[in-house]
């Protein structure tokens, strides 16, 4: 029996040398997605468009921010020549229209973040499809990207998807 055993090992050791030595190479490449994403031109676009959109609700934010600290300081400088029950109202002014600001503020970062990362999403699927596609024509079987602690320059391709989603702007 163990010779039996020995010899099925022998052949199947011979059938999977046979399949190894036929086998085509296998044609990998490695891609920076991040570094894509990043320096993309749709990239560009976006954040210019995310900062025109943002741009006049911050200034507002900042106008108001001044006006408070100019509240601010009239109730530090005329605090003498006011009445208790004025500066109290003044005070009461002060911290009703801080606190307004503050939850504008907040409003303000969060709508950003949810527009920045709905327009990273739609990016990332840009970018995902743009590597897809150029591995599916180049023939190449697998790529990688996350998770790689080394890739050669012979299998990265990071600069020839930067140079498709260039041309597809």
């Amino acid at each position: 029996m163990n010779k039996t055993m020995k010899f099925f090992g022998l052949i199947a050791l011979l059938v999977l040398s046979i399949g190894l030595a036929q086998a085509a190479p296998i044609k990998i490449g490695f891609v920076n997605a991040a570094r894509i994403v990043e320096k993309s031109p749709q990239a560009e676009k976006v954040r210019l468009a995310i900062e025109k959109e943002f741009s006049p609700r911050s200034k507002r934010l900042v106008a108001r921010q001044k006006s408070i600290k100019a509240l601010e300081e009239t109730l530090v400088r005329d605090a003498k020549l006011k009445t208790e029950a004025q500066n109290q109202k003044l005070g009461r002014d002060l911290r009703d229209k801080a606190r307004d600001l503050k939850r504008s503020h907040d409003e303000f970062r969060e709508d950003l973040n949810l527009r920045r990362n709905a327009e990273l999403n739609k990016l990332q699927k840009l970018v995902f499809e743009a590597i897809k596609n150029f591995a599916e024509a180049e023939k190449y079987d697998i790529i990688l990207h996350d998770g790689v602690i080394y890739a050669s320059q012979a299998v990265d391709i990071t600069a020839k998807i930067q140079k498709r989603l260039a041309k597809a702007k």
